[in-house]
């Protein structure tokens, strides 16, 4: 029998996602994701020498599914898409506002809680994804002043960071019951179009 080991992987990997969602990262233990992604605590090591490189390559597997979902929102934006279109699709698809979204920041949630108390970490590979999601957020911006659509005068890095920010928050309301999944859409369309609003 041929083994697939990335198919292998991937299910390891998943099962401790699967955790982090329900029960956060600090129940995920080597022998708790074995039991979950049903193989011994022995494959689990084999294919993952230490805990936190499991973490690391779930991780990653974490922003593949966030990237696919955005690059679905923004199909489903338009077409030609717009920079008012793409920047509407891809911080409404972060807010928690159905199964996959809440899965996903619940999930995201649990590993923030984790790397806060391991600053090594979180400098090696907290800061990557939201970093480059600012930047693509603010190259938008910058090609909405030059079509007219938002003050050239307004910072687009600033106006970026503060969007980005205000959709976290929002996920963290919603998932903690303040508001509901529209209640959040309507805050971030209101601020969206204060923004794309050309003066």
């Amino acid at each position: 029998m041929v083994v697939d080991h990335e198919e292998r992987r991937r299910q390891i990997a998943e099962a401790l996602l699967r955790i982090a969602d329900t029960q956060g990262l600090q129940s995920a233990s080597m022998r708790a994701v074995a039991a979950e992604a049903g193989v011994s605590l022995r494959l689990v090591q084999y294919y993952f020498e230490t805990k936190q490189g499991l973490l690391l390559d779930a991780l990653a597997r974490l922003g593949t599914q966030l990237q696919a979902r955005m690059e679905k929102w923004i199909v489903a934006a338009g077409t030609p898409p717009t920079p008012r279109g793409i920047v509407t699709a891809l911080l409404s698809c972060i807010l928690p506002t159905d199964p996959e979204s809440r899965r996903i920041t619940r999930t995201y949630a649990a590993y923030y809680t984790l790397v806060l108390n391991d600053p090594e970490v979180l400098e090696a590979h907290g800061a990557r994804q939201p970093e480059q999601l600012e930047g693509f957020l603010a190259k938008q911006l910058r090609a909405a002043q030059q079509a007219g659509q938002i003050d050239p005068g307004k910072d687009a890095e600033i106006a970026a960071a503060g969007l980005l920010a205000m959709v976290n928050g929002l996920g963290s309301s919603v998932l903690g019951g303040q508001r509901t999944g529209d209640a959040a859409l309507a805050i971030l369309t209101h601020h969206l179009d204060e923004l794309f609003r050309a003066s």
